[in-house]
């Protein structure tokens, strides 16, 4: 079956950096957009960032542009999600996602488990 590892989460200082990486398998990873989609106590869950699986094209959340940076390595089916300059606002569960062919910030047809991302002020 598909599953969708997401690691490297945690609590890190404002201003500070953290990389988040998810590690598919039981698809043909280079066949999918890979996202990241965050939620946060109290509030939808909402893009963050995509690459697509063709052509590698990004797309980011305003909130984000600038900061997070998405990408893909198709030969260890791994998608990650490097995010520079956190704010308070950035914390979140971080959800990546799968979907077949798809769009950047689509509907996934898959979900990984989340990881927790807290930023102290």
């Amino acid at each position: 079956q598909v599953q969708l590892v997401e690691s490297g989460g945690g609590l890190v200082q404002a201003g500070g950096s953290l990389t988040l990486s998810c590690a598919a398998s039981g698809l043909t990873f280079s066949s999918y957009t890979m996202g990241w989609f965050r939620q946060a106590p109290g509030k939808e869950r909402e893009f963050v960032a995509a690459i697509r699986w063709s052509g590698g094209t990004t797309g980011y959340a305003d909130s984000v542009k600038g900061r997070f940076t998405v990408s893909r390595d198709n030969a260890k089916n791994t998608v990650s999600l490097q995010m520079n300059s956190l704010k308070p606002e950035d914390t979140a569960v971080y959800y990546c996602a799968a979907e077949f062919r798809g769009v950047l910030g689509g509907t996934p047809n898959y979900w990984g488990q989340g990881t927790q991302v807290t930023v102290s002020s």
